[in-house]
């Protein structure tokens, strides 16, 4: 599990390290970093250019010209800011014949020095007008340029990294934003530092978390999973939720709904019913994708929320809060809930817009709710009332298609009735949607039902990981 740390927080731990810590002796150790990863991205290539800003990342950049110039390589810098250049670093750039030019000329890397975590918005325009000269792959020094530390947005012009080397502790924007391949030098930063502010699920955490049956289980042991989804209109979205379910775990599903016939053809193990009534007992219970929004739909909503259950809630389910808060009324003040809005039925459940910080929405909406927020996107944001942040990053945006909600909701259903703690059972379905995603897509487009597919490919994926 990789924790995140924000720019506040990083600032107030490097300067209680600066402060015991001999004068340039943190820059240099970090520049050797840069090198060091430079010199293997090179892979035996010599012309390597620095985009140099004022203060300490253009500082970095230039330590680490001055490395790489002791070990052979032709290294030429633009300073964007000449007065403010560091000058310890330039001066030893200039000593070990790194050459100071107004323009870069052809080279085999680029490493961009230009703003650290100070650093706010989009490029400047000559910034700008550089970086968009450079044909070489770039190396971010701490964080690509142009793209905000703390939340990964960009407004305007910003550098594209091929790789990010950063130092100390990762940053939000590290997970993000797309940062190319992100490497960590470490320099003794983790002990100054208090919890994270956010956290990524790596492959191990989520072989770990996921339920994997005992000799002693069996179907009731493992959980139950209760699906209330499609109608008549949609039923699509029920056989795509319940599918999930049945794939993601070991455990038994129940469908209750109009679309029990299309739920049964599809899925012969699921247990169907028409009604919520007559649905049994289960461990947890996704509500929501195809429901319907009216009375009928509000009544098995009520339902799901009186049953003391976990519940996933999605889709129609958010509408349906969004337009009738009363329906709170229905659930055990302590009883866990999860709520699976995409932006725009975030906007409608909480009256504002998701804005630039998304982990900062995520977190009020699971404060004001007592839920369990996932706010979908192709960097998926998991909050808890606690204030607990996991995001997951996608690495791809083929998932973003037709019904791919409606199978992740299934899939976190299962985990829930599996007793998976519940920001945890989000983290880790929204790692293994976005993994099935990928090996569902592999570079062309899918429907929902080939990611609902994939879903036991990625579980396999995720394990073989672990000894």
């Amino acid at each position: 599990m990789r924790g995140l740390w924000n720019t506040e927080h990083v600032k107030a731990a490097e300067a209680r390290l600066l402060a015991r810590t001999p004068e340039g002796a943190l820059m240099r150790r970090a520049a050797f970093g840069v090198a060091t990863v430079a010199l293997e991205l090179l892979a035996g290539r010599r012309r390597v250019g620095l985009l140099v800003g004022a203060g300490n990342n253009g500082g970095d950049a230039l330590w680490a010209g001055y490395f790489l110039r002791r070990r052979g390589v032709a290294v030429w810098a633009v300073l964007l800011d000449p007065e403010r250049a560091h000058a310890e670093g330039l001066a030893a750039f200039r000593r070990a014949g790194g050459r100071v030019v107004d323009k870069l000329p052809e080279i085999d890397l680029a490493v961009d020095g230009i703003v650290g975590l100070s650093a706010r918005g989009p490029l400047r325009p000559e910034a700008a007008e550089h970086v968009a000269g450079v044909t070489a792959p770039f190396l971010a020094v701490d964080l690509p340029s142009g793209v905000d530390p703390d939340t990964g947005v960009t407004g305007g012009p910003f550098v594209e990294a091929r790789t990010t080397v950063t130092f100390g502790c990762l940053k939000p924007v590290h997970a993000l934003a797309d940062c190319g391949d992100v490497r960590l030098v470490e320099f003794g930063l983790r002990p100054e530092l208090s919890g994270p502010d956010l956290l990524e699920l790596e492959r191990e955490d989520v072989a770990f978390a996921w339920p994997v049956p005992g000799v002693g289980d069996d179907k009731y042991t493992q959980g139950v999973t209760g699906i209330a989804a499609g109608s008549a209109t949609y039923p699509g979205a029920a056989v795509l939720a319940t599918g999930a379910a049945v794939l993601a775990t070991s455990g038994m599903v129940r469908y209750a709904g109009q679309a029990a016939d299309a739920v049964r053809a599809r899925w012969p193990e699921s247990i169907c019913t028409g009604s919520i009534t007559d649905a049994g007992r289960v461990q947890a219970w996704s509500v929501g994708p195809g429901l319907g929004t009216g009375l009928s739909a509000e009544n098995v909503l009520k339902h799901v929320l009186d049953a003391g259950v976990p519940v996933c809630a999605d889709a129609d389910a958010i509408t349906m809060f969004a337009n009738n808060p009363d329906l709170w009324d229905a659930r055990d003040p302590d009883g866990v809930v999860v709520l699976t809005p995409h932006d725009r039925e975030y906007a409608r459940l909480m009256g504002e817009e998701v804005g630039d910080d998304r982990a900062a929405a995520a977190r009020r909406a699971a404060a004001r709710f007592n839920a369990v927020v996932l706010l979908k996107g192709n960097t998926t944001i998991v909050a808890d009332p606690g204030g607990a942040v996991a995001v997951n990053r996608s690495r791809s945006a083929w998932p973003a298609t037709a019904g791919s909600g409606d199978v992740l909701s299934g899939v976190i259903g299962s985990l829930l009735a599996a007793g998976v703690y519940p920001l945890l059972a989000a983290a880790c379905a929204a790692h293994v949607h976005a993994l099935a995603g990928e090996l569902a897509a592999n570079g062309a487009p899918i429907p929902a039902s080939s990611l609902m597919a994939a879903i036991p490919d990625a579980i396999r994926s995720v394990r073989a990981v672990t000894p």
